[in-house]
């Protein structure tokens, strides 16, 4: 495992207890939206599996649950806090469709084309080999599948580009210390998007391992984009960095 990746998991397991109530305070429980909208953008075939890299708690996998006729939810994680937690609340929700699994995202212990869906919320930033992580997403999403990625990133507009500066690192860091007892993890989050690639960057990547028609939203007055690109559509032409804005 790479010194990154060691940094961020002991990194997540400091701050899983608080994880659910910091990503709902940081995003005025925009977060969740956010999620669904992602979920129905993979569009995975009906009774497929789908796949949520970096599952946390779970909430991406209840998402794709709700708003997609999949038939059930592999989740993966390679923090063990953040899964016993998943564990948890989907036992609270008597939710048996979905199985949280201990992981690495650049090693999936999964057969090529196993899954109509691979999703993540938040994974890419922290990977220490970005193209390997997206190849390994190509790699086990079935011919006519997507992968689909949430993802912080800087918005544009004049004024709030500067004024969502301001709050990501100095409020957010000090909302961290306070609600989840570590400035340094949510001192990480803001400089992770900043070293981040572009959404044009990072659609171009998407389509270099092989995905096609690769298309982004904006969300978030522009601070998060959906990434979906999607496999083995024969004829489709990429279509990387078209984008639309939403609430």
């Amino acid at each position: 495992m790479s010194d990154k990746a060691t940094r961020v998991r002991a990194m997540f397991e400091r701050i899983a207890p608080r994880y659910d109530l910091m990503n709902t305070l940081m995003t005025g429980g925009r977060d969740r939206a956010w999620r669904r909208a992602a979920a129905r953008l993979g569009a995975p075939p009906a009774g497929s599996l789908a796949l949520d890299l970096a599952t946390g708690t779970g909430d991406l996998a209840l998402a794709l649950l709700a708003e997609t006729p999949v038939r059930g939810v592999v989740g993966v994680d390679f923090v063990e806090g953040m899964l016993r937690l998943g564990r948890a609340k989907l036992e609270a929700l008597g939710e048996r469709r979905v199985r949280l699994l201990a992981g690495d995202a650049l090693l999936l212990p999964f057969a090529d084309a196993s899954f109509g869906c691979v999703a993540s919320a938040f994974l890419l930033r922290n990977l220490g080999d970005l193209r390997a992580g997206l190849a390994e997403m190509r790699r086990v999403t079935a011919p006519g599948g997507s992968v689909v990625a949430l993802e912080i990133t800087q918005p544009t507009l004049p004024g709030w580009r500067q004024a969502f500066r301001l709050y990501f690192h100095r409020v957010v860091p000090a909302v961290g210390a306070l609600v989840a007892g570590n400035r340094e993890a949510y001192t990480y989050l803001p400089q992770s998007v900043d070293r981040f690639v572009t959404p044009a960057e990072l659609a171009r990547l998407m389509e270099a391992v092989g995905l096609q028609d690769v298309r982004v939203r904006r969300v978030g007055l522009g601070t998060v984009t959906i990434h979906v690109g999607h496999v083995g559509h024969v004829g489709r032409v990429g279509h990387a960095g078209r984008a639309s804005a939403a609430a």
